[in-house]
């Protein structure tokens, strides 16, 4: 994965635009196989969970005797999950530096992972709220932040360095959440006056937050990119292995990219 990366990172900016970006680096034709069954343990990244669980019902309509079980949280809960042997058979990250990470310990699938989707970081507060832009962000009396160990965290975190505020943000009242959703729930609950969110996150609640602003681009320089691949699961039967392969397949196929799309 990594010797390609710069050459699929271009690649990827050149194809994707708006909010949420979908990116094909298949055919974007699904083979159907009837005869499909099995267990399939997927570990997605918090900001994925509602056009995932769209696409497995989708899956589903056309193969019901899969069985799709979910786990989402932070991408470096999720890594940790996977070091320390909990069973699963595909990995969507919300950055790279996770997959890679598994990559590099043969718990990931190298040939398999790929770079599929892209989103964008924001800053929100509550409907209704006193606006507070990234360049007076330390105006505000608290923020909510995910925790270093999460993407969307190290996301803020070189945003503030880059806008060299790192220590005043760091003197503000912060709740720091375990997940981007615990960051984006803060916010629309009023818990909070700001906090940093992807903005498919914020487009999901868009009756509770607004959206201040993205993230300026000198001041986030790392793309926001979802890789996704398969996991070695050694408790994983045939069945499963199968099936697991076909989904994988399906996520990045163009029904499933147009489920994300609309999740944009």
């Amino acid at each position: 994965m990594k010797g390609g990366k710069n050459m699929r990172k271009k690649l990827i900016a050149a194809m994707m635009a708006g909010v949420l970006s979908a990116g094909m680096f298949s055919t974007g034709v699904f083979a159907a196989d009837t005869d499909l069954k099995g267990e399939v343990n997927i570990f997605i990244a918090a900001s994925l969970s509602n056009a995932m669980e769209e696409i497995q019902k989708d899956f589903n309509e056309t193969y019901p005797d899969v069985e799709i079980l979910y786990n989402a949280d932070s991408s470096g809960t999720l890594q940790t999950q996977i070091e320390e042997g909990a069973r699963c058979d595909i990995f969507f990250s919300a950055a790279d530096k996770q997959m890679d990470a598994l990559v590099d310990e043969d718990l990931a699938k190298k040939d398999t992972v790929e770079d599929i989707l892209e989103n964008k970081v924001v800053l929100i507060k509550p409907k209704d709220g006193e606006t507070k832009g990234f360049e007076n962000i330390t105006d505000a009396a608290n923020i909510a932040l995910a925790g270093d160990s999460v993407p969307v965290g190290q996301y803020s975190r070189e945003i503030f360095d880059n806008l060299g505020i790192t220590d005043e943000v760091n003197k503000m009242e912060i709740n720091e959440g375990k997940n981007v959703s615990e960051v984006l729930a803060a916010v629309s609950e009023g818990s909070n006056e700001i906090g940093i969110v992807y903005a498919t996150d914020a487009a999901s609640v868009a009756d509770k937050v607004d959206v201040i602003a993205e993230a300026p681009a000198d001041a986030l320089k790392t793309q926001v990119l979802y890789p996704v691949g398969l996991i070695e699961d050694k408790e994983a039967s045939e069945d499963d292995t199968a099936a697991a392969e076909a989904f994988l397949e399906y996520i990045k196929s163009d029904d499933a990219m147009k489920v994300f799309e609309k999740y944009g």
